[in-house]
């Protein structure tokens, strides 16, 4: 099973609609992003550590799913260390590398705040149907039927640019011109995919207007999309963690507002 595909296993948060989904999270992250410090993101990343054992994600799915984010926090936090603006007192110093006391701790909030962003974004985006989103975003946000259906299919075609990938990856082989070269061997392969999903596209957009996809009517939904209480409520708890999380960093006095 690709990484793309959602996780239709776990009903209680798969249940909730997907733009609901997408407010909570892009709520934290606001509140995450207005300062820079520890004390936010560890609030936060605690808070919502009680809700990924409630969105019903196994362990096996939730860390492969949230792998690149539990690689990425520790990089981020590393270059930080050795490269962040110097400040207070000097730990280590060579050429351009300079650990200080305000490096460390700009390392540690920032490692900290990509995995409280991170995590609920890609918990949340891994439940979410291409197809729910779709009609969520045109039912209940109003976007137009144009842009959202055009964008549906082209995230439908991602899984298919994979197979395409491969399937080019292996005709070069057979005629035994990707051998070598790799890097040579990539770009003409690149080149091939753009020509590629180009004529797709087009086949697709064609099919798209003949089929009535880009008229100016309004248009009827197969499967309507709810907006009721239980996805309020993910609202809301999106948007009290972040304030939960901001206000315990004010009260620490350890906020460090970016546009301060």
């Amino acid at each position: 099973m690709s990484v793309l595909t959602p996780v239709r296993g776990s009903g209680r948060i798969y249940a909730v609609n997907p733009v609901a989904k997408l407010a909570a999270s892009l709520l934290l992250s606001l509140f995450l992003l207005v300062t820079v410090d520890w004390v936010s993101a560890l609030v936060a990343l605690a808070l919502e550590s009680v809700l990924f054992v409630w969105a019903g994600l196994g362990p096996r799915a939730f860390f492969r799913r949230t792998a690149a984010i539990w690689i990425a926090a520790p990089l981020a936090g590393v270059t930080t260390v050795l490269y962040g603006l110097p400040s207070g007192t000097a730990y280590f110093e060579f050429g351009l590398i300079h650990v200080t006391e305000g490096s460390v701790q700009l390392a540690l909030a920032s490692a900290l705040r990509i995995l409280a962003i991170g995590l609920p974004a890609v918990v949340l985006f891994a439940t979410i149907d291409p197809t729910d989103l779709a009609d969520g975003l045109a039912q209940v946000v109003k976007l137009p039927s144009r842009f959202v259906l055009g964008a549906l299919a082209a995230l439908r075609l991602v899984g298919l640019f994979l197979d395409d990938w491969r399937q080019l990856e292996l005709a070069r082989r057979a005629r035994g011109i990707g051998d070598t070269g790799r890097l040579r061997r990539f770009l003409n392969q690149a080149f091939a995919l753009l020509v590629l999903s180009l004529r797709r596209g087009s086949k697709l957009a064609t099919a798209m207007e003949a089929r009535g996809f880009g008229g100016s009517t309004v248009r009827t939904w197969a499967r309507p999309s709810r907006f009721g209480a239980r996805d309020w409520m993910l609202v809301l708890i999106g948007l009290a963690i972040g304030a939960v999380a901001l206000g315990a960093s004010i009260a620490t006095g350890s906020v460090n507002f970016v546009l301060g």
